[in-house]
């Protein structure tokens, strides 16, 4: 054990020289194309996974030559790609196993001649930072795409380890990034770009659910593999607006192994054939436009991919205020519920739906503010502009022939 850890220190502690020689790369290298990496940790249908899909799906291609890799090739969106490389971790990101997947991941990376190498979550956070030092690319981002409140302590060290060694760390929300300064990371690396939009959330979607004539509904879309999706809670604020409005419907969007503990909760709470379960769902845009207000009950969010959809779809949100939630819903656009509070969640909703007109405005202002902030061309803009600043800093100046004209970056805020 003692020799392991004295073999990961030498591994680690060699990073600081091959960092300098990254700083030293030869301007000759750059094409008329930057050789782009991006990584994912797999290709489930997560708010994370999925703007791995856009983001890959859209960049330009006259301006980067992708290459994409992942942990696991696992999920609905593993089809959508053809050629990914898989560097599977062996189930540890500390074993023999991970070691060597490093290793191979940093000769491919070599081989492609990367430019820039771009983790986008967590495990991808530890796997190719590091991989991507001894592989000596010139510049590496790594991504926070949560708050990091539901990190174990030795997994935030691990990870603030490897920010360490990053050029630029994208958070996907102000409360990410000031969490991460909180913590010590220099303001300077991190930049914060939202979560993009593709053009068919804002597409006029005709419902797919079915409607009982003059039903309202509630609808809430989230994976069930995680306590703090909290799930549990919404099915509580259904109970308490069923006991007031009884006609009331409740869609419940998503799946996981939390699914039949959550089936049988709606029976004990009496809501019966009031809640419909949909499971996973490729239509989302056309669920939504079978609801008529949406709510998100997380306990913890970065910056909700939810949220952003039910504002393209013209919904109101009903939301706890945590996270950023807060940079998304305001007064103008939805309600926000301090934290836990269950009676006032279900208040906000009861309200919304006894108003037709309040229903509406709220969702003219939503779908207006994410037009103007979560476009896929503006967020593309944001990724390319980080991307220019931090190749700029690295004095890589002949590649800035490939971009359009200098654009704003968001940094820290």
């Amino acid at each position: 054990m003692r020799l392991r850890i004295w073999q990961l220190h030498q591994w680690w502690s060699s990073l600081s020289e091959l960092q300098e020689h990254a700083n030293r790369v030869s301007l000759g290298k750059l094409n008329s194309r930057v050789n782009l990496f991006l990584m994912t940790n797999s290709f489930e249908t997560g708010g994370s996974e999925r703007q791995f899909v856009v983001m890959a799906q859209s960049l330009s291609p006259d301006r980067f030559h992708i290459s994409l890799g992942c942990i696991r090739k696992l999920g609905p969106f593993a089809s959508t790609f053809g050629d990914v490389q898989e560097f599977w971790l062996g189930g540890s990101l500390f074993g023999w196993t991970s070691i060597r997947t490093r290793l191979r991941l940093g000769r491919f990376l070599r081989q492609r001649q990367i430019q820039i190498a771009h983790a986008f979550d967590f495990y991808t956070n530890l796997t190719l930072i590091p991989a991507a030092r001894l592989a000596r690319v010139p510049l590496v981002i790594g991504s926070q795409r949560q708050l990091g409140d539901l990190l174990t302590f030795q997994q935030c060290r691990a990870q603030a380890a490897a920010f360490r060694w990053c050029d630029g760390v994208v958070c996907n929300s102000q409360a990410a990034a000031d969490r991460l300064a909180a913590e010590g990371l220099s303001r300077d690396k991190l930049f914060v770009i939202g979560n993009a939009l593709p053009v068919k959330a804002f597409a006029p979607a005709c419902g797919s659910v079915t409607r009982k004539p003059g039903c309202l509904r509630v609808g809430m879309v989230a994976r069930m593999n995680a306590h703090y999706k909290n799930h549990s809670g919404f099915l509580r604020i259904a109970s308490q607006i069923h006991q007031q409005m009884p006609d009331i419907e409740f869609l419940l969007v998503g799946d996981g192994p939390l699914r039949p503990e959550l089936e049988k909760r709606a029976q004990d709470l009496g809501l019966g054939n009031h809640v419909i379960f949909l499971g996973d769902r490729s239509d989302i845009p056309r669920v939504l436009a079978s609801i008529d207000v949406a709510v998100l009950t997380s306990d913890s969010e970065s910056l909700s991919n939810v949220i952003l959809e039910a504002m393209a779809a013209g919904l109101p949100v009903v939301a706890y205020r945590v996270g950023g939630n807060g940079e998304l819903v305001s007064q103008e656009r939805g309600i926000l519920i301090p934290a836990g509070d269950e009676e006032a969640f279900a208040a906000a909703v009861l309200r919304l739906l006894a108003s037709s007109t309040m229903r509406l405005q709220l969702g003219q202002n939503g779908r207006k503010f994410a037009q103007e902030t979560s476009s896929l061309e503006r967020i593309l803009d944001r990724y390319e502009a980080c991307y220019q600043t931090l190749l700029e800093k690295k004095g890589m100046r002949r590649s800035l022939s490939i971009w359009r004209p200098s654009k704003e970056v968001q940094r820290n805020g």
